[in-house]
């Protein structure tokens, strides 16, 4: 046996599983408050209770997460992409801007308060002015956020430059749109995780010292992803995730490339959704307003509200321009989920297969299951050491339903 404790501290909760990467064996979950002042005095308990232990892989979104700005070329293509990629790389986008910026522009990004700023502009070969111009006005802004340049590749490397020639923190990758209908999240989430571990987490003030800040190797709504992706390739077919929080609702979905994506901006076939005014707790009445304004019902009680929550998250991401007719499974997440009777999880999350007033095409023939031990996580922190492992942790515990 080889064990190893997999973590994700969020903001209310931190969340634990031990898993046998030698086979994909879950040994052993639990939960702990996520603790105040220091986060890893709960990070503490848990590891405790997990007893010996090879290896920690850890995830947050705790001191609300990663939060991102995008900068870009114009709204409907480079800043649309950016925007995108920003989602799956497991940030929540606070400001999106386009075009040439003005001083006042700089500063509506800056009043956002992002951890992160991403600036694009430019298919590889393309127009560099706007790129430059607004590298140029981060630059002489005294910015001292981080940002990561992510458009023109032919002037990529002259936009870096600018900006750490006035100490401004700053890093290349590759285009998020290095041709018009081709869109390429890799390079640039990569991007965006180093820089969240590096400049975010420690910046958040989450614990006294640098441990905590060694331990995280991404942002939870990344490992989600990542997670979501390869249960996909696993299963090969089309996945929809919906995680109901406290504050936010994400949806994920997982699509197998058809080759008929003919998008502007690109299709990006692994995708994040976040719906900041959709919570069971702390947004709880933008559920209500929220449903008033799409004529969903409510129902009682914290599952209720996550149902209607669910409906309308998925609603919009599939507004979004998502193609959710051959999605072959529906999977529901997030506390109030894995806390209710698996068959009471189930039946509200089923609202969202018979959705015929939401102008959207559902999905033919779904099954419909809760990742109740929260091994979606779990597995995408895993799946770059350990795929084989994560593979069947997503197997035993993603079960149909």
């Amino acid at each position: 046996m080889t064990l190893v404790a997999c973590l994700d501290v969020g903001s209310t909760d931190t969340k634990l599983a031990v898993v046998d990467v030698t086979d994909g064996t879950l040994i052993r979950t639990g939960t702990h408050p996520t603790t105040r002042g220091d986060v890893l005095s709960g990070v503490d308990a848990l590891l405790a209770d997990a007893g010996p232990v090879q290896d920690v892989y850890c995830c947050s979104s705790a001191g609300g997460g990663l939060r991102l700005a995008v900068i870009g070329y114009e709204h409907l293509v480079s800043a649309d992409a950016a925007h995108r990629v920003a989602l799956s790389a497991g940030a929540r986008v606070v400001h999106v801007a386009a075009g040439p910026q003005t001083p006042d522009g700089i500063r509506q990004v800056r009043a956002a308060a992002p951890d992160v700023v991403l600036v694009v502009g430019g298919t590889d070969g393309g127009d560099s002015d706007v790129l430059l111009h607004n590298t140029r006005r981060l630059a002489a802004a005294r910015w001292r956020v981080p940002v990561v340049v992510a458009g023109n590749t032919d002037v990529r490397d002259t936009a870096v430059d600018l900006l750490t020639a006035r100490k401004v923190p700053a890093v290349g990758a590759g285009n998020v749109l290095p041709r018009i209908g081709v869109v390429d999240p890799v390079p640039a989430r990569a991007a965006i995780r180093d820089v969240f571990l590096r400049h975010v987490i420690g910046g958040k003030h989450l614990s006294r010292g640098p441990r905590f800040g060694r331990l995280v190797r991404m942002a939870t709504p990344d490992a989600v992803l990542t997670g979501v992706s390869l249960h996909a390739d696993t299963t090969g077919g089309d996945l929809l995730v919906v995680d109901v929080g406290g504050a936010t609702t994400d949806v994920y979905s997982a699509l197998v490339p058809d080759g008929a994506g003919t998008a502007v901006a690109g299709t990006l076939w692994r995708a994040r959704t976040v719906e900041g005014d959709l919570g069971v707790r702390w947004n709880v009445d933008g559920v209500h307003a929220a449903a008033a304004r799409e004529h969903v019902a409510v129902g009682d009680g914290p599952l209720g509200v996550a149902a209607a929550a669910t409906v309308i998250a998925v609603r919009r991401h599939a507004r979004s321009g998502r193609d959710l007719r051959d999605v072959v499974s529906v999977v529901a997440s997030g506390g109030v989920f894995r806390h209710a009777a698996r068959a009471a999880a189930v039946a509200a999350l089923r609202p969202v297969l018979t959705d015929h007033a939401g102008g959207w095409a559902l999905p033919r023939h779904p099954t419909v299951t809760v990742d109740d031990r929260y091994v979606l996580a779990a597995a995408g922190l895993l799946a770059a050491d350990h795929p084989g492992a994560a593979a069947v942790l997503l197997r035993e515990h993603i079960h149909n339903g």
